[in-house]
């Protein structure tokens, strides 16, 4: 196994320079989702094919993103979160490069594939934030990286409208480019490498079986109302994927190195905020495929509100505008209350955006309230989303973990362009020829949302409640305090202080679990009186490993017999190793 280090960063890790950046590299990589929005109905023309074949540009930045984002967390976490961090916009770059050079239909495709394997970035930035970050600067940063998904496809949209409607398209990919160079300079100037490391191998058939589910899965939700939803290549694609990921989910099970903990995967707090992520990003496509088109449709529809490609762009820009400065509002909400309370507190104001929004089509400042309203409620569920799996697993796996639930974000949006697609070209008008969509559409895809959201809201209500006010609550911004309420919740495992040669507290000591089979069963930080908690699998032996900076590491036998058992772990001096 590889060495698990925690050290402390470096001054400059603590840069207030940090957060900015990552963010920045966020919304960088979110911007290729909307890049190419405002010249959809224009593909087939500029790329000499046929409509369902220009689909592919966008459908492959889709897929690839997907793919990418558990396994780039994964070896963030394994390797170093700032390494996969600049490879993946290193990686975005050359792909933006390669789209900008080329009106072939295949290179096209090639370097959007390469754009979107970027999306990792999202994870590895929470990751880099809870390593190098102070837990008073955690939830704010957090939020803000993980809003950066929104903030990006959301601002995108004017700008990419504006160089599109003045200069020639391909002018889009130089622009994603430079942003993407600016930002790998901008991380190696300010980013410290995070030290915090996974223990473990790279999980290489978990990644190929997880790649061949998604793609699978991912290929006829986007494709369908192209294929026909009962076609038999959907249907068949709908079941090798259920067959590939059933497989993938028992090897990775019995891996010792798995891509995806899927133990840690089913907790409650990790099932049902990762379930209730996939109904979060529904509702936060559905805005971005109706308010659009709404505003553009010429007003001889009888509903279209006649507005040019820039100025659409600008009225639903607020939705990306709001979410960023919600991220400030998210910490203080959370920190009195709870991350659980304010991913409902979002879905049900993203609920009243969604409701008042079905009486809110007939003039062009009401899809800017929609859109204001929206983006606060999606960007408080979105910043709610990453501090609730932070809390649920350990830090070596923080990279991962954010990663799957980055990617069931992804799903969400997949299923929602795949639907509320299909709902509106069923209920399009046709007229001289061209399929123009209908108000009914338009109001059924909002309610597609709404019930989205509903859904949202009962999965939030599963996980698992706060502690009543008299007892202290250990708050789930860090590690060890995230360890030690779910060991307490438990009462089941090892606990006791770590201390120095003098009898003094170690804070931040890293303690490991390590059964029988040599294999991590367990592992955290000490709090800063030097106390921990472990829970354990299983009656057994174990060994109880810990380090910490300036003193000699230290292995204890322990023994569990099924209850909550004290003991204390004397570090020793520095240079020597203690076996107890």
């Amino acid at each position: 196994m590889t060495r698990t280090t925690t050290d402390q960063p470096t001054g400059r890790a603590t840069s207030g320079a940090l957060v900015p950046v990552l963010a920045f590299a966020g919304i960088v990589v979110a911007v290729m989702q909307t890049l190419l929005v405002p010249v959809i109905k224009d593909l087939p023309q500029l790329l000499s094919t046929a409509p369902s074949n220009a689909t592919w540009v966008l459908t492959s930045t889709l897929l690839s993103g997907a793919v990418a984002t558990p396994i780039m967390g994964r070896l963030g976490d394994l390797y170093g979160k700032r390494r996969m961090l600049i490879g993946s916009l290193a990686v975005m770059v050359v792909g933006a490069l390669v789209s900008a050079l080329t009106s072939d239909l295949l290179l096209m495709i090639a370097g959007r594939t390469l754009q979107g394997f970027a999306m990792g970035a999202i994870p590895l930035g929470i990751g880099l934030m809870r390593d190098m970050l102070p837990r008073e600067r955690l939830g704010s940063a957090m939020a803000l990286m993980s809003s950066s998904i929104g903030v990006g496809g959301g601002l995108a949209l004017p700008a990419a409208a504006l160089v599109a409607q003045h200069a020639d398209w391909h002018a889009l990919f130089y622009g994603a480019a430079g942003l993407g160079a600016l930002s790998i300079v901008l991380t190696l100037l300010v980013v410290p490498e995070s030290k915090v490391r996974a223990e473990g191998s790279f999980d290489l058939l978990g990644a190929l079986g997880l790649s061949a589910g998604l793609v699978l899965f991912l290929l006829p939700i986007t494709k369908g109302s192209d294929w026909g939803w009962t076609s038999g290549t959907t249907l068949g694609l709908f079941g090798a994927s259920l067959l590939v990921l059933l497989l993938w989910g028992l090897y990775e099970l019995r891996t010792p190195a798995p891509l995806v903990d899927l133990r840690t995967t089913a907790r409650p707090a990790v099932l049902f905020t990762n379930l209730a992520s996939i109904m979060v990003g529904v509702s936060f496509y559905v805005v971005s495929l109706v308010l659009p088109q709404l505003l553009q449709l010429p007003k001889s529809t009888g509903y279209g509100l006649g507005q040019s490609m820039v100025v659409a762009g600008l009225l639903v820009a607020p939705l990306g505008l709001t979410m960023m400065f919600t991220a400030p509002v998210y910490a203080r909400l959370s920190a009195k209350y709870g991350p659980k309370s304010t991913l409902i507190l979002g879905l049900l104001i993203i609920a009243i955006g969604y409701g008042a929004g079905l009486g809110l089509m007939s003039a062009p400042w009401q899809s800017l309230v929609i859109s204001v309203v929206l983006g606060a409620g999606i960007g408080l569920a979105y910043s709610s989303l990453p501090a609730l799996i932070v809390g649920a697993v350990p830090a070596s796996e923080t990279g991962a973990a954010n990663g799957l639930n980055t990617l069931m974000r992804s799903i969400g949006t997949s299923v929602s362009s795949a639907v509320i697609g299909m709902v509106l070209a069923n209920t399009a008008d046709n007229v001289g020829g061209v399929e123009i969509p209908t108000m009914h559409g338009f109001r059924v895809s909002f309610l597609i949302a709404t019930a989205a959201v509903a859904v949202g809201l009962l999965l939030a209500l599963f996980l698992p409640g706060q502690r009543p006010a008299a007892r202290p609550r250990l708050r789930a911004s860090s590690e060890e305090d995230a360890n030690l309420e779910n060991a307490e919740k438990a009462l089941r495992g090892f606990r006791g202080r770590v201390l120095g040669p003098d009898g003094t507290p170690v804070a931040r000591a890293k303690v490991t679990l390590i059964d029988r089979r040599g294999r991590q069963a367990g592992a955290t930080l000490s709090a800063a009186d030097g106390s921990y908690a472990l829970t354990v699998p299983a009656q057994g032996s174990y060994v109880l490993a810990a380090r910490a900076d300036g003193h000699g590491p230290l292995a204890s036998s322990a023994t569990h017999a099924g209850d909550d058992r004290p003991v204390d772990l004397d570090l020793p001096l520095p240079g020597e190793t203690v076996t107890a």
